[in-house]
């Protein structure tokens, strides 16, 4: 293979190793062009393409993420994981591990890590890289990654819910769910959500969004079953989606642009947290975005017409 082969063969990986360091879709892809910039201008052939441009990734991710943080301290209202419908890179002997740090809960805890912690933590623990090339990839000792590991894992392990869920209740759970939103069914809702569940929406401040997040099964069923009637007046749709490896949706207004995405933690048979991404700097690598200030008016106008 050609240069531009090898590495058009090794993108999906690295896409998948950069979007979990960085939560970031546009990012994460940004990433990448600039690993095959600074591969494309090598002129000595590298021992390992893969362990070379992996390491490459991991460090402008690093850079990136650092950058990042102070960004996101200043965040309007809550922040979360750009969604991704799916995940590029697939390997079956860590189908596991990759499904289970793509999910907006896991991307959430790594929130927590340093960029260091969160980079040896994605190698090592999701793609399963040896410590060598670990160490080469972040520019610390063997033995410094393998502390950096101990201490990201011990943050993850905290936040871990203790109870997962198998794709098939995951998916039941998610039919009813969307089934009862669509019907505006408070009883149907509540009956699927968790005592303590919370509904968290991330507007960034360009887009509606919840005041506050909200708690409890009572609080977010007669929020739900008022929300989806309302915008459906003004054709409002949406299709039941995986969402980061978990079951969700992608709400479209009349002309098909994103609106909104809707994320759903099942945990010990029910509804535990519900994400919502409406940021619409969030959303276009979906398709072209609504604009949600203007279907907020109208879906206000007509209820009032309607009251």
């Amino acid at each position: 293979m050609n240069k531009a082969e090898e590495f058009e063969e090794l993108r999906p990986l690295l896409f998948s190793i950069s979007y979990r360091i960085l939560g970031s879709v546009g990012e994460a892809e940004d990433a990448v062009q600039e690993t095959w910039l600074r591969f494309d201008a090598l002129t000595t052939p590298p021992t390992s393409t893969k362990a070379l441009l992996s390491a490459v990734v991991t460090r402008i991710s690093i850079d990136v993420l650092r950058s990042a943080r102070a960004r996101r301290e200043e965040y309007a209202g809550p922040w979360l994981p750009e969604p991704l419908l799916s995940d590029p890179y697939q390997d079956p002997a860590r189908s596991a591990e990759l499904a289970d740090s793509v999910s907006m809960a896991a991307l959430l805890l790594l929130e927590r890590l340093s960029p260091l912690e969160r980079a040896v933590f994605v190698l090592r623990e999701v793609f399963g890289f040896g410590f060598d090339e670990v160490a080469s990839a972040v520019g610390r000792s063997e033995a410094a990654c393998r502390q950096l590991l101990v201490r990201a894992r011990r943050h993850m392990e905290t936040g871990r819910p203790r109870f997962e869920a198998a794709r098939e209740e995951r998916e039941e759970l998610a039919s009813r769910f969307f089934a009862a939103l669509r019907e505006g069914d408070v009883a149907g809702l509540r009956e699927l959500l968790a005592a303590d569940v919370s509904v968290v929406g991330d507007g960034g401040g360009k887009a509606p969004q919840l005041a506050r997040t909200v708690f409890g099964a009572e609080n977010v069923a007669r929020l739900l079953a008022s929300f989806f009637p309302r915008v459906a007046r003004i054709d409002v749709t949406f299709e039941p989606h995986e969402i980061n490896g978990q079951p969700g949706a992608i709400f479209r207004d009349r002309d098909g642009r994103v609106l909104h995405i809707l994320a759903l933690d099942v945990l010990g048979g029910r509804i535990q947290t519900i994400r919502s991404v409406i940021n619409p700097d969030k959303l276009g690598h979906l398709g072209p975005v609504a604009d949600a200030w203007a279907i907020d008016r109208e879906a206000r106008r007509a209820r009032r017409s309607t009251g």
